[in-house]
């Protein structure tokens, strides 16, 4: 019977990477698709209950900075312990070295332990600096040091996972923590702005300290699939070899070697934005007539709420890229050469076809969409229109990023990233100058597609993959998302002839309608020219006889 379990165990591996990689992405990109759409369907209430448009921007623009400082001291917190951990886990599994990633997980759990306790410590006491001398904001920064205490540790727990290609715990425990998050995030702001003293700071304060409450939620639905998946896992460790003779410490300090460059290419992103929050108001009010509150709000249309929708599509890439990790790690272990190639290739091309018409889609729709979560606001949705486009390259350097590190390219990918952020700095003042609330957008899409394309580089030099196959796909991919991006504006500008733009109602139906066209137009051309098949995989041809495209 042991045998019989053992033989299971081991047949688990026999998926081939490709197969690997979809099904993880499916899993990553479930569990974060659906985080990131509840994390935005819940700006609809909250806003509301809020007050008045300019509070809510208001409030939007102080949750927005305290989460942009959050997300940087989370990643340090966290000490990219979850690319890393999975990337050594899979190189030990990899070399039939289970009881090496077992221990590297327990005494990575004390570590990380201490790490939450130092990273609450110094960002509760740094709020009043963090601030730059708005007061408002040290009870936001300080609610924000208590989920410090938990994540690091529950993303150890996911990286542990994820290095044996198990995406499923990862995946429901962040569905999970983001339900907890969202719950008590309405309770509260709906018991202090409605029922009570309307305190609009303390309302902001408590949605960002929900994150504490979701991350407890999500800490322990991991234990709980930990627990039920331990004797599996020390059964692999019984049976597999012992040869590596390597101490606790030296563990540990191979995830930290290879965390640090996770700390910086998972906050490169952050970087870009907190650039935009400490530059774009003293920027803009040097160059134009304003004021701070004027600039607080229009900070909350791109920072805050095109951010957060667009957000949603590049969570597609940052699901491809923790999926990819593991698999391209494994494989340099390995040391094939051709499956290097085939995986960035697939990589590469599965990001494209889900990414391109996801953003394309996003800006054909961004006024109803925009009206549904925000109320109708011009600036706002032409925001959200350009920061869709934007997207692309937020996603594309993100998956870059994540393949380079998983070929242990970490300098290279740190360089490159460092090159395109550097032109993000110099480009800052001359476009906003130029293109006043658009520059720093514009800023952040050169400076991503500068490093995109330097990463894009070195990686063929490097790998040879498979290039010009990658791009008439990729030719094919833009052709179809352009076709299903003008028929769906041609569709809202009809509605906006005959119903009230402005209307959340009408919007749905917009929305609807849009999304059905979208998404029919799209998986008709990608499906009648087998594109589909070409990239994700035979099974996709069970769906194109089943509705009869030939």
């Amino acid at each position: 019977m042991a045998k019989e379990q053992a033989d299971q165990v081991q047949e688990k591996p026999v998926r081939s990477a490709k197969e690997q990689m979809i099904r993880g992405s499916i899993w990553m990109t479930a569990g974060s698709v659906f985080s990131r759409v509840l994390g935005a369907i819940y700006v609809i209430p909250w806003m509301i209950w809020m007050g008045s448009q300019s509070a809510a921007l208001t409030a939007n623009a102080l949750f927005t900075k305290g989460y942009q400082i959050y997300a940087i001291f989370l990643i340090i917190s966290t000490a990219g312990v979850p690319g890393a951990v999975s990337k050594q886990v899979a190189r030990y599994n990899a070399m039939n070295e289970y009881k090496t990633g077992l221990r590297l997980f327990y005494h990575g759990v004390l570590a990380m332990s201490v790490m939450g306790v130092i990273s609450f410590g110094a960002m509760w006491l740094l709020a009043p600096v963090l601030s730059a001398g708005d007061t408002r904001m040290i009870p936001v920064f300080q609610s924000l040091a208590w989920p410090l205490l938990i994540i690091p540790v529950l993303s150890l727990i996911r990286g542990f996972f994820q290095g044996y290609n198990e995406m499923a715990p990862s995946a429901i425990s962040q569905f999970i923590e983001q339900v907890a998050r969202v719950i008590y995030m309405l309770v509260t702001v709906y018991a202090i702005m409605q029922l009570g003293n309307h305190d609009l700071v303390h309302a902001v304060s408590q949605s960002t300290f929900a994150a504490f409450i979701g991350a407890i939620f999500g800490l322990g639905t991991l234990i709980l699939y930990f627990v039920k998946q331990r004797p599996r896992l020390h059964r692999l460790a019984a049976e597999g070899e012992d040869n590596l003779n390597i101490s606790v410490n030296q563990i540990l300090l191979e995830v930290a070697q290879q965390a640090i460059p996770f700390i910086i290419m998972d906050s490169s992103i952050n970087l870009y934005y907190i650039i935009d929050q400490y530059s774009f108001e003293p920027m803009m009010m040097r160059l134009f007539n304003t004021n701070k509150d004027q600039l607080d709000q229009i900070y909350a249309l791109f920072a805050g709420n095109a951010n957060k929708l667009i957000m949603i599509v590049v969570s597609l890439a940052v699901a491809m890229a923790i999926t990819a990790v593991p698999l391209l790690a494994a494989a340099k272990t390995r040391g094939d050469v051709r499956e290097l190639a085939n995986q960035i290739t697939n990589n590469l091309q599965l990001f494209f076809i889900i990414m391109i018409p996801s953003a394309f889609g996003m800006a054909a729709i961004s006024q109803p969409l925009y009206v549904i979560f925000y109320g109708y606001n011009d600036l706002g949705i032409a925001m959200l229109h350009f920061s869709s486009f934007l997207a692309i390259l937020l996603g594309l350097f993100t998956v870059l990023a994540a393949i380079l590190q998983g070929l242990f390219n970490n300098r290279l990918a740190i360089i490159e990233m460092l090159i395109g952020f550097a032109t993000k700095i110099v480009l800052q003042w001359p476009l906003i100058f130029f293109f006043n609330v658009y520059g720093p957008l514009m800023a952040t899409m050169i400076g991503m597609a500068v490093s995109s394309y330097l990463m894009l580089h070195s990686m063929h030099e490097q790998y040879h993959f498979h290039a010009r196959q990658t791009v008439r796909r990729v030719t094919g991919i833009t052709a179809f998302s352009l076709l299903m991006y003008f028929a769906v504006r041609v569709i809202i500008f009809g509605f906006n002839q005959v119903v009230n733009p402005a209307s959340r109602q009408w919007s749905v139906v917009m929305l609807i309608v849009a999304l059905v066209v979208g998404v029919a137009i799209y998986g008709y051309l990608v499906l009648k020219t087998r594109l589909a098949e070409y990239v994700v995989g035979a099974r996709v041809s069970g769906i194109r006889r089943r509705l009869h495209i030939r």
